[in-house]
């Protein structure tokens, strides 16, 4: 893909192309209004749809000079799900973090075709009232500080209604059409979508809005499954081996077909405003709940409690496009230690909307049945507990006894 390099040359833009209307459109847009050319980037992270060599040329087709695609799947799932799911990362406690993990894989390519043909500015394709558009930029500029960033949308007034009108002026090889009523973004470790009557946060989703997902009021039989996992990372499947890929893939599979991973949830955006928001990650929500459980069985208490900080502030600054910053990079050396004994098995039955777990096993178990047990063979000393209850109680039995000296009545709440 390499090529001569002239002064006169003009300045170029690298576009985040994902094959639609609107990216289609920018192509044409942006060289008409900054004189630059467009090299059109198309990053797959297994959103589905249309291959990469299609993808390709309908860039070229739509004026771009270049078209640059990736195959990121396996590096999407390995560098930037597996950091999620071992950090248990749902914003809100409930959103796995679908397109904010996308972003900075894309940004990573986006800034290498940069480089690799010398472009001056990456352009995207999000509005000027999302998220997106701050884990772009900020992604571009922690990687490459001296590019410029360009938002067509956002920027150069390229509306929906600007777009199809574009598109059919020029014959573009795209489909336009003003009825669609959702914004959707989809990638292996989950679908987002927004707009349309969903704006409405009094209005139900209806059945047209899934995709991964089955209806969980008509699930088939219950579906048993057994994932194993190493250090943090689901390596089996039933025994089988599986990539962080696969296990992705396959669950999402097995547990979408389950109705697990609906999510429907006003939520906090970064740039200030509330909006309602509909997901389904059934891989994603089926791996973090094992994943939880085998920690419950494996990490220290105090350790676990300072993780769920850990991991909430990980989540906040990934949601809000931080992926390169050094808190973020700080914290991933914390999580990662304590992943050091995560290791096990988890037996889960999806059924019903649900992954419920069943089972759990482990040789690095903190769980000790003997000091657990209420039988005969309890090896735990009761006397020991009366002396523990005196001194765990003290400071609150000193501050009572002053508050009792001085008139006062401790306040026992009813």
């Amino acid at each position: 893909m390499s090529e001569t390099t002239h002064d006169s040359r003009p300045d170029r833009v690298v576009l985040a192309y994902s094959g639609g209307l609107d990216t289609s459109v920018a192509i044409g847009w942006i060289g008409e209004r900054t004189g630059a050319e467009v090299i059109a980037v198309a990053v797959d992270v297994g959103q589905g749809g249309e291959d990469l060599e299609v993808i390709r040329q309908r860039a070229l087709d739509c004026g771009a000079v270049e078209a640059y695609v990736a195959d990121a799947r396996e590096e999407f799932a390995t560098e930037y799900c597996m950091p999620a799911l071992k950090a248990n990362g749902l914003y809100m406690d409930s959103y796995p973090l679908v397109s904010a993990l996308s972003r900075p894989v894309i940004v990573k390519h986006l800034v290498a075709a940069a480089r690799q043909f010398g472009a001056q500015t990456v352009a995207h394709g999000c509005t000027g009232k999302g998220n997106d558009q701050v884990r772009f930029e900020v992604g571009i500029t922690s990687l490459a500080p001296d590019l410029k960033c360009l938002a067509p949308v956002r920027d150069l007034a390229l509306t929906r209604d600007v777009a199809i009108d574009y598109a059919n002026q020029h014959h573009l090889p795209i489909a336009t059409t003003k009825n669609n009523p959702f914004s959707i973004d989809a990638n292996v470790w989950g679908r987002a979508i927004e707009t349309g009557f969903l704006e409405d946060i009094w209005n139900e989703p209806t059945k047209d809005v899934y995709s991964y997902t089955d209806d969980p009021t008509y699930s088939p039989l219950p579906d048993e499954v057994t994932l194993t996992f190493d250090q943090g990372v689901p390596v089996a499947i039933d025994g089988r081996r599986v990539t962080p890929l696969e296990a992705v893939q396959e669950m999402n599979r097995r547990a979408g077909a389950q109705g697990v991973g609906r999510i429907d949830i006003v939520e906090d955006r970064l740039v200030g405003i509330k909006s309602r928001e509909v997901y389904e990650a059934p891989g994603a929500m089926a791996l973090i709940a094992a994943h939880k459980e085998l920690e419950n069985v494996t990490v220290e208490r105090e350790q676990a409690r300072f993780k769920k900080t850990v991991g909430q502030r990980w989540t906040e600054l990934v949601y809000d496009g931080q992926w390169f910053s050094p808190l973020k990079r700080s914290l991933d050396a914390f999580i990662e230690d304590t992943q050091r004994y995560v290791s096990g098995e988890i037996r889960m039955v999806l059924h019903g909307g649900r992954a419920t777990v069943t089972g759990r096993r482990s040789e690095q178990s903190l769980y000790d049945f003997n000091l657990a047990t209420y039988d005969t063979g309890d090896s735990f000393d009761q006397s020991h507990a009366k002396g523990f209850i005196e001194i765990y109680g003290l400071t609150s039995k000193l501050s009572a006894a002053r508050e009792a000296a001085g008139g006062q009545q401790p306040e026992a709440s009813s």
